[in-house]
């Protein structure tokens, strides 16, 4: 964690004022708080604060895999335009698809998805049921060439992906994955701090015939969704003692759709004290399509009988670099950015009113051991500042927790703390802000 004199100063560049091309509130945070810069158009470089956000963010997408029992791998960002074209999708695709050559003539591509990389990576790898089921997952960078990127992070054109695919003998085998994912996905957006609403959705470019998105409420989301409140308190969905296909089925008899599946119809048939019409960003897709890729590629096994079968597939997406703006776009406020306790950059902001006061370095240097020791990071500002440029800079990169430091309080023992979430402050004695913070 940082700790030199002028810390925050050299992981922090904060602007007061909102640049001029930033239309939604996490695009603007993110700059101001110094988070991110743009290079070009949908491209951005992530600074050290945003950058430990990301990490954490791909961390617990990283351990909600790893629980579900995916296997991580890492595919290439640029793969062989062959391999689409076995598929069939090479030239179906699109503009958005980033075709390049290389030095001998050969057609590459900068993957927009990885259906066909990791189909490539069964057939060459796997040749009996026995070995089934198989789940792998990666999370990479990919890059969509976006007609107008726009909106920061939101629609950007290079993003980071978790991809996880499974593999399985037959449908119903598929479809039991597909709904372990979706209770695996659930768990996974609670522990970001917020109820992610799944919402049955087209399946587009990937294919198949069942597919759900994922999408975060907030005021500012792109989307218009309706949906049968129950859908927000999914925990007993999310049981895995509670036999799949029936968790399966009562959650898709909840309504749920988006503003171009919106049946008004149907909405009037969920009790009026259940509905619910808000904002959503996208956050998560899943798809089951079955044998798309894995026939057309001669992704077979041998069967218990001796046959060849296509296995049946499924793709699960999360964008962990969207659910940093989704996040910032779900909870701030007027002052900044309120992260969740799990994703923030630190976990403590500490306020020297008054650097190189012998009793406030004394005072930041305890506190700054007491909070180590158990395990929290902390960032310092001991910057030769004025206090109310401190707070408000304190406030905008949202960190949870704030420790203030100053000769004033510590005369009677005492420092102050505030809660970033509620803007509860109070004063405790020094020897007490563990038990206080962590109680």
């Amino acid at each position: 964690y940082a700790h030199t004199p002028d810390a925050l100063e050299n992981v922090l560049k904060t602007m007061k004022d909102t640049p001029k091309d930033a239309k939604i509130v996490s695009h603007r945070l993110m700059l101001r708080a110094g988070m991110i810069r743009q290079m070009s158009a949908g491209l951005y470089t992530w600074l050290p604060l945003g950058l430990r956000v990301l990490k954490k963010i791909e961390q617990i997408v990283r351990e909600e895999q790893d629980r579900a029992g995916f296997h991580e791998v890492l595919m290439p960002t640029i793969q062989s335009a062959d391999l689409w074209e076995e598929s069939g999708r090479y030239d179906a695709y699109g503009p958005e698809m980033l075709r390049i050559k290389d030095r001998h003539d050969a057609d590459l591509l900068y993957g927009p998805t990885n259906e066909e990389v990791i189909t490539d990576i069964f057939r060459r790898e796997v040749q009996s049921y026995k070995d089934l089921p198989l789940n792998l997952y990666h999370i990479q960078w990919k890059f969509r060439d976006e007609i107008r990127p726009r909106f920061g992070l939101m629609r950007g054109r290079e993003f980071l992906m978790k991809d996880g695919y499974s593999f399985d003998i037959d449908g119903d085998a598929a479809r039991r994955m597909y709904q372990r994912v979706m209770r695996s996905y659930l768990h996974t957006f609670k522990r970001f701090g917020v109820t992610a609403i799944p919402m049955r959705a087209d399946t587009g470019p990937i294919g198949g015939d069942l597919s759900h998105e994922f999408l975060i409420q907030a005021e500012t989301g792109e989307s218009d969704i309706f949906f049968d409140a129950r859908l927000k308190d999914l925990e007993v969905y999310a049981n895995p003692e509670r036999d799949v296909a029936e968790a399966y089925e009562a959650l898709t008899q909840l309504y749920a759709r988006t503003d171009e599946t919106h049946d008004p119809a149907l909405f009037e048939s969920v009790p009026e004290d259940m509905r619910v019409q808000s904002k959503g960003i996208e956050v998560g897709h899943i798809f089951n399509f079955g044998t798309k890729y894995s026939a057309p590629m001669g992704a077979t096994v041998q069967t218990a009988d001796g046959t060849q079968a296509a296995v049946h597939m499924g793709s699960y997406g999360i964008g962990v670099s969207r659910i940093a703006a989704a996040l910032i776009e779900a909870s701030h406020d007027d002052n900044g950015i309120i992260w969740p306790e799990e994703v923030a950059p630190f976990d403590v902001g500490l306020i020297s009113l008054k650097p190189g006061d012998e009793a406030c370095e004394a005072a930041c240097a305890k506190l700054e051991a007491m909070l180590a020791a158990k395990g929290k990071s902390v960032l310092i500002d001991d910057r030769d500042e004025r206090p109310g440029g401190k707070f408000a800079d304190m406030d905008l990169i949202g960190l949870p927790r704030q420790i203030i430091v100053g000769p004033r309080g510590l005369a009677q023992g005492k420092v102050e703390i505030k809660n970033r979430k509620t803007g509860e402050k109070a004063e405790v004695d020094l020897d007490h802000v563990l038990a206080t913070l962590y109680s």
